[in-house]
């Protein structure tokens, strides 16, 4: 089981603003340098999926797009752009919630979020033409495969963490999650263990790498910080395949969704 008695979180310095098709791997390893960090075994990366979204080109130009009647429909009920609500629908598998300004929906990677993570800061292309715009960007097609590409650059010893910042149900404000994942295990399942007073464990899965993220997210920040990046060492787990999909609660399960 994946186990940790002190770590730290450190920021990569010097991470510019990532265009379509730069390469993360060259990308991340000259901040590495910059800030005087060689990759060890057991090392994880948590990287933002905006990171991700940018160097895979998920800009979508609002202008160019026209909504359909159902888009239209929707966007008259909570008061959103019709345009900004067409792609939240092409991005999903179903609805979840609606009420004024409020979009909740089952994204189509299986997670539910706020507006299917489509992000409306710091959105626009270096080359966006003037005029152009508004700009979204989308969340990477596939951010497991993004976190196994960028894993293999790296050498393949480190684990990544693809983070999103996601709201709860069920509390106020965000939290670092993760949405793609390349060599850590995903599910902690301490079913069966003993708590301290020798109570056997019935319920208890932890998610290692929403941990990790939302760890990370404490220095990564949520605005100007400019630290997409960040370096976290002192973990000890074994390396897997596991997916994302993993910590996806099925909807039939999921009495918020």
């Amino acid at each position: 089981a994946p186990t940790s008695r002190s770590i730290t979180l450190t920021p990569l310095a010097g991470v510019p603003i990532v265009n379509q098709g730069d390469d993360l791997s060259i990308v991340i390893q000259a901040a590495l340098e910059t800030s005087g960090i060689t990759l060890r075994a057991e090392d994880v990366l948590v990287v933002t999926s905006k990171l991700f979204s940018r160097s895979e080109g998920r800009f979508v130009d609002l202008a160019t797009i026209k909504p359909g009647s159902e888009a239209v429909k929707i966007a008259g009920e909570v008061g959103k752009d019709p345009r900004l609500v067409e792609l939240i629908l092409e991005e999903s598998e179903s609805i979840s919630r609606k009420s004024n300004g409020v979009l909740i929906v089952r994204h189509r990677l299986g997670f539910v979020s706020a507006n299917a993570a489509i992000d409306s800061s710091n959105a626009m292309p270096g080359d966006a033409p003037r005029g152009s715009g508004p700009w979204v960007l989308l969340m990477p097609l596939d951010p497991d495969r993004s976190a196994r590409r960028l894993r293999t650059a790296l050498g393949g010893q480190v684990g990544i963490v693809v983070s999103d910042s996601h709201g709860r149900p069920f509390r106020v404000g965000t939290v670092g999650t993760a949405v793609g994942t390349a060599g850590i295990p995903v599910l902690n399942d301490m079913r069966g263990s003993r708590d301290l007073f020798g109570r056997e464990l019935e319920h208890t899965i932890t998610a290692f790498p929403d941990q990790i993220a939302a760890a990370a997210d404490l220095v990564a920040g949520q605005a100007n910080e400019g630290t997409p990046v960040i370096h976290v060492r002192g973990l000890n787990f074994i390396a897997t395949d596991e997916a994302t999909a993993d910590l996806m609660r099925p909807p039939e399960l999921d009495l918020y969704a």
